[in-house]
């Protein structure tokens, strides 16, 4: 008995010390202003590496057989294609998701879904994608003059509220944020947790959103 109760003592105080440790996580990513206090260490080490994931996604999409496909894409998938001023406008967005290489037999290395619908808010902070059966929702911290850090979580299916980011590894998404056209970004998920080696989310300005006039020409194809 008394050791059904150590045991019970001991599951509570690890489900406190865990409920403490994502409360920490959120309130950290709340507060910070530099995206490093923010990011866990397996999304440092992610972004850190997100060089080294588009090169490999690049070229088992190729070798593949979707050469001409990852061509189409032109600047898009460029990983040296960068335009000053990255920060997101406020407002609307048409935004889809290509994935790049395989983290392992059965899965494609090449797939392009769709556009779906995006939304930017609070002064270019808040993201997140409002359709699709994978859903991100996140914030967006600056960081040099040609990018910004995006840190959120993914939702599935029907649910209709995200996880803390921090919570859940597998749903926590870091990616950057670069400008690419006129009208266009893109946010590259180095080592997302399922199924690719590079996640690349375009974004393409609605007519009616702000802002979208500076900072180049042009260059993503698909826009």
């Amino acid at each position: 008995m008394r050791g059904g109760k150590r045991c019970s003592l001991v599951l509570m105080l690890g489900l406190a010390a865990g409920g403490a440790g994502i409360a920490h996580a959120a309130r950290r990513q709340a507060e910070a202003v530099d995206w490093r206090r923010a990011a866990t260490e397996e999304d440092r080490l992610r972004l850190r590496n997100w060089r080294d994931a588009w090169m490999k996604g690049l070229r088992q999409a190729r070798a593949g057989g979707w050469e001409t496909d990852v061509a189409a894409l032109g600047e898009l998938v460029n990983p040296d294609r960068s335009i000053a001023e990255p920060g997101l406008p406020d407002g609307d967005y048409r935004c889809r998701t290509i994935k790049l290489g395989s983290q392992g037999r059965g899965t494609l290395t090449y797939i392009a879904y769709p556009y779906f619908r995006c939304r930017v808010s609070d002064g270019g902070k808040q993201l997140v994608k409002l359709t699709g059966s994978q859903r991100l929702t996140g914030r967006l911290y600056p960081d040099t003059d040609a990018r910004s850090i995006f840190l959120g979580t993914l939702m599935l299916g029907d649910e209709e509220r995200s996880y803390a980011y921090g919570q859940d590894r597998a749903r926590d998404m870091a990616g950057v944020l670069e400008r690419v056209g006129e009208r266009s970004w893109r946010i590259a998920f180095p080592y997302p947790a399922y199924e690719s080696i590079l996640d690349v989310v375009e974004l393409v300005a609605d007519e009616g959103t702000a802002g979208t006039g500076a900072g180049g020409t042009a260059g993503a194809s698909g826009t």
